[in-house]
């Protein structure tokens, strides 16, 4: 069956790529709930070195401790940003002044330059490709002085001709999304909806 997006996790040396493990499949069953889109339900997991990762439509990474990419990881990364892909990475720990966030940044000046990792508007495209938001969605983690306890206002970006490449957050929304997706019943407003407008951003809407 050909599918019109299935998720990729990106394993990477370094680090602990294996966070967040219910995230993927309540991210997916919104998918099917919301959207048109032919969805592969199950999470696929593919090294970063790999170059079968760069034929993924999405890509996510993740973690809370240090981002020191091996040349292969660079290498493909890179190729795959310049070459119209879409990695989402999002800093569990919720901590700008974090291992994460300061390995992570410095790889992202190494392999685009030192401006290239920006913030991006609350008007950007992003927040109303499909539902509407006035800016990033706030996490519980965020609410409740996990990490660094502040509020981040903003997403921070690289952007290739015009369009996100890598979507770069604080907020931790991996832990944010990571539940049973049979709990959202539960909930007065789904949170995984911002997850529904990064993949069809991904895909081009």
């Amino acid at each position: 069956m050909a599918y019109d997006f299935y998720f990729t996790r990106l394993t990477y040396e370094s680090g602990d790529w294996d966070v967040d493990i219910r995230m993927p499949s309540n991210v997916l069953n919104s998918l099917v709930e919301y959207t048109t889109l032919k969805v592969d339900t199950t999470e696929r997991i593919v090294a970063l070195s790999d170059p079968k990762m760069l034929e993924a439509p999405f890509c996510y990474l993740a973690g809370h401790k240090l981002v020191q990419f091996t040349d292969a990881e660079r290498k493909n990364f890179e190729r795959y940003v310049k070459g119209g892909g879409f990695v989402f990475v999002d800093d569990c720990n919720h901590d700008i002044d974090g291992l994460f966030a300061k390995s992570f940044e410095a790889e992202m000046a190494r392999i685009f330059g030192a401006k290239a990792l920006h913030r991006i508007p609350n008007t950007h495209p992003l927040y109303s490709c499909f539902f509407r938001f006035d800016g990033p969605p706030n996490t519980g983690m965020e609410l409740n002085g996990w990490g660094d306890d502040l509020v981040h206002e903003y997403l921070q970006a690289i952007e290739v001709k015009g369009r996100i490449g890598v979507l770069y957050s604080n907020k931790d929304y991996g832990c944010e999304w990571d539940y049973d997706f049979r709990n959202k019943r539960w909930l007065a407003v789904d949170n995984t909806r911002f997850a529904v407008n990064i993949i069809q951003y991904a895909l081009g809407a």
